[in-house]
């Protein structure tokens, strides 16, 4: 039991790190400076968009991963009711990033088109209006997948005890 909840528990985690891989990917191309001024970047790094969104993208990611995979990992497996394996929950998880990955890069769309600008209090003082509107962007596509993974994760995790519910249920049907 405790190997398949590991392997629940890591494919949660990687899949999160992949997903940061790949937003980050984008979000650095639309504002750098949203990651080279906007966060801590150590200086021994040649911060090109690319290295910016794999380093970002898994420093940023893996925690969230493991803060949802651990009750996700939980909610597959412990209790009487049948069991889920990682490989179940693929599909689901994939499902869940693709929600996410649109829900977010509409928001980054919909704040360029719009030329929004996050409050001046949330934004560095060096950047001037051009950069304050892109990195403003990136802050609404980051917050959006945030928000969806933390209403997301749970949610997730709590239709896969009901589909075990269900499960179990249906095994106890006699014909």
């Amino acid at each position: 039991m405790m190997c398949e909840a590991l392997k629940i528990i890591a494919l949660t985690v990687g899949l999160s790190c992949a997903y940061g891989i790949v937003h980050d990917q984008i979000t650095a191309r639309v504002c750098i400076e949203y990651f080279t001024i906007g966060h801590f970047s150590p200086t021994n790094i040649p911060w090109t968009p690319t290295v910016l969104g794999l380093f970002w993208g898994i420093v940023a990611t893996w925690w969230v991963g493991l803060i949802l995979g651990v009750p996700f990992a939980l909610c597959a497996r412990v209790g009487p009711w049948p069991k889920r394996t990682a490989r179940e929950l693929l599909r689901p998880l994939l499902l869940l990033l693709a929600i996410t990955f649109a829900c977010a890069m509409t928001g980054l769309v919909i704040a360029r088109l719009m030329g929004f600008t996050a409050m001046p209090d949330m934004l560095p003082m060096v950047l001037n209006a051009d950069q304050a509107a892109r990195f403003s962007a990136d802050l609404v596509a980051h917050n959006i997948s945030y928000g969806v993974g933390l209403f997301g994760g749970p949610w997730l995790s709590a239709w896969v005890l009901r589909e075990r519910h269900k499960a179990s249920k249906a095994s106890k049907v006699v014909l």
